[in-house]
């Protein structure tokens, strides 16, 4: 029985995952065992980091919103802005009111006022 090397099946795996920890310093780019454990712990990091984007970004805007809210009146907090947007059926999510809360803090005390005075 002939020998089989394996050699293109091998090279071709080994090529695909050189390019992708091309950037990575020292051994991690040139090492195969190493290069694969990296690449591994990369992918495993993006994808659990891409998760806990989200969640922060979240914060980030329900902090801002709060920070805006409470400059605006004095005992009106965030989980009371949104309860009461919720109730009169407007639809911002906390990214638009974050960025409306940033760039225009005038529209921002609007909203609340309507919100406020509808009930």
């Amino acid at each position: 029985m002939t020998r089989i090397t394996r050699g293109f099946v091998a090279r071709r795996r080994r090529t695909k995952v050189r390019l992708f920890a091309s950037t990575f310093r020292g051994g991690h780019s040139k090492l195969t065992r190493s290069t694969i454990q990296q690449t591994r712990r990369a992918l495993v990091s993006a994808h659990r980091d891409r998760g806990r984007q989200k969640r922060d970004f979240r914060s980030l805007w329900i902090t801002r919103i709060n920070a805006a809210i409470r400059k605006i009146g004095v005992f009106y907090n965030y989980s009371r802005s949104i309860h009461d947007l919720y109730k009169s059926q407007l639809l911002l999510n906390r990214k638009i009111l974050s960025q409306i809360a940033i760039s225009n803090t005038n529209c921002l005390s609007m909203i609340s006022n309507k919100i406020l005075f509808n009930f």
